[in-house]
């Protein structure tokens, strides 16, 4: 398997073995279940689809409780697909993954979640603009302004992608290369090094 669904606890920092302070982030990667297995001859493509953290019957749709009724499943809150060349159709469905399963200490993931939202921002903290600079010369409350956007008469219009105020973060960023530093298969948490996008208890999707 490539890949484990999660949630993140929030960051810390542990010791290595030199003595240094490593940064590190802690996700809760309770046991995932397979959901549904895709073939290449029956769907096109293979995968499987692993499903994480229970959810009230009662909020889901009649659809879903259909599907999660194939592998014997109680409704979930998050599912997300991962790509499985080898043999998928070897995954039986309800079958549970633990995390100890998936990954060992030293592996590189990458890690993909979506960020904290921002709000309306200026430039400056959006795309790291340096504003007009000096603040002499008669300046007025034009420091953090963004400048000249384009040309006059020609092309007489904004070109698409201009890089302006606007809404900032909340947004699919994925993280990669991060070192496995911990895995504790007893409590299902599992250590990186580094940062990882997004809230405290957001959902992540940690892949080899």
């Amino acid at each position: 398997m490539s890949g484990i669904i999660g949630k993140k606890v929030g960051m810390t920092s542990i010791f290595d073995s030199k003595g240094d302070s490593v940064p590190c982030t802690v996700l809760n990667c309770a046991p995932n279940f397979v959901s549904a297995v895709k073939t290449l001859e029956r769907d096109g493509y293979s995968s499987v689809q692993l499903a994480f953290e229970d959810k009230r019957e009662k909020s889901e749709s009649k659809a879903l409780k259909g599907h999660f009724k194939k592998s014997e499943l109680s409704p979930k809150r998050k599912v997300v697909e991962f790509k499985y060349f080898e043999k998928p159709e070897s995954f039986e469905l309800g079958k549970k993954m633990l995390v100890s399963d998936v990954f060992s200490v030293g592996d590189i993931v990458d890690v993909t979640a979506r960020s904290k939202g921002k709000g309306f921002q200026g430039v400056v903290k959006r795309h790291g603009f340096s504003g007009v600079g000096q603040a002499t010369h008669g300046q007025h409350n034009r420091l953090r302004a963004p400048g000249s956007i384009g040309a006059s008469s020609y092309p007489s219009r904004v070109f698409k992608g201009m890089r302006m105020a606007g809404r900032m973060g909340d947004e699919r960023v994925t993280v990669q290369n991060l070192e496995v530093f911990y895995v504790d298969s007893e409590n299902h948490l599992l250590v990186v090094k580094g940062s990882v996008p997004g809230a405290k208890n957001s959902y992540v999707i940690i892949q080899k």
